[in-house]
């Protein structure tokens, strides 16, 4: 199966993924981004399951780790929707961004994406 990633989008149009990655240097964008390929090209087993729907990405950066939360999606899914991407600083997942995720996939289900 082919899977492909989608990121989330407020009502108001921002892209919160998108501005985190913007953010990043050059090599740190270009760990997050070749593990999300290697979850795109592998699925699920490459990632890590967390809770409920919410699976996350791990990327390590220069001196730091990154995580990107998301959710599959579709009818069979195959769309991997980006709801949350964090730096991180401790052992275990942050239960608010793990609730981040959450509030973010009700939303953007609610509205129909």
């Amino acid at each position: 199966m082919v899977h492909r990633w989608r990121d989330y989008q407020t009502a108001s149009g921002r892209r919160p993924i998108k501005e985190f990655l913007a953010d990043l240097d050059d090599e740190d964008l270009a760990s997050v981004v070749a593990a999300m390929k290697e979850v795109r090209r592998r699925g699920l087993e490459a990632a890590r399951h967390l809770e409920g729907e919410i699976y996350e990405v791990r990327a390590d950066g220069r001196g730091v780790i990154y995580r990107v939360l998301f959710a599959p999606e579709g009818k069979h899914k195959q769309v991997f929707l980006s709801l949350e991407a964090i730096k991180k600083k401790t052992q275990k997942t942050p239960s608010n961004a793990i609730s981040l995720a959450k509030r973010r996939l009700r939303d953007w289900r609610a509205r129909g994406n």
